[in-house]
């Protein structure tokens, strides 16, 4: 049975490794060990889905609790992956974050699941990676 709860302190090699078990980790800083444990720091929430000990699910939050919530990581390890975990760490991260809208950016590959747990496409999204491409 999958277990779900806060842990504002999990272990950086644990986010790792669940990072990399679900692809996400392909977008992500794996191999910069001192990013990943910022990334870790500088976050609100933190919830994670365990069986038994293991780590195979992660949702990594930003918030004010009040206004919007950016979900920056949902990452399910792919042996757990179609059982529900991802949906249920939206809800969590959601209950969580009481009133605050949750925003996310997804995976390309990923970009059809969203809507089918019920999150709605947002069109007018913009991002900028570096402070040299603004015109």
């Amino acid at each position: 049975m999958i277990q779900y709860e806060i842990e504002n302190d999990l272990d950086v090699h644990e986010f790792r490794s669940v990072l990399i078990n679900s692809t996400l980790g392909e977008r992500r800083p794996i191999d910069d060990i001192d990013r990943l444990k910022d990334m870790l720091l500088n976050c609100q929430l933190i919830i994670t889905a365990r069986n038994g000990e293991q780590l195979v699910g992660v949702a990594r939050s930003i918030s004010d609790f009040s206004y919007c919530t950016y979900l920056s990581d949902l990452a399910v390890d792919l042996k757990y992956q179609k059982q529900g975990i991802g949906k249920e760490l939206i809800r969590q991260t959601k209950l969580h974050t009481g009133k605050a809208l949750l925003l996310l950016l997804s995976a390309p590959a990923a970009k059809d699941y969203y809507p089918r747990v019920g999150m709605s496409k947002h069109p007018e999204c913009f991002y900028i990676r570096d402070a040299e491409e603004l015109t």
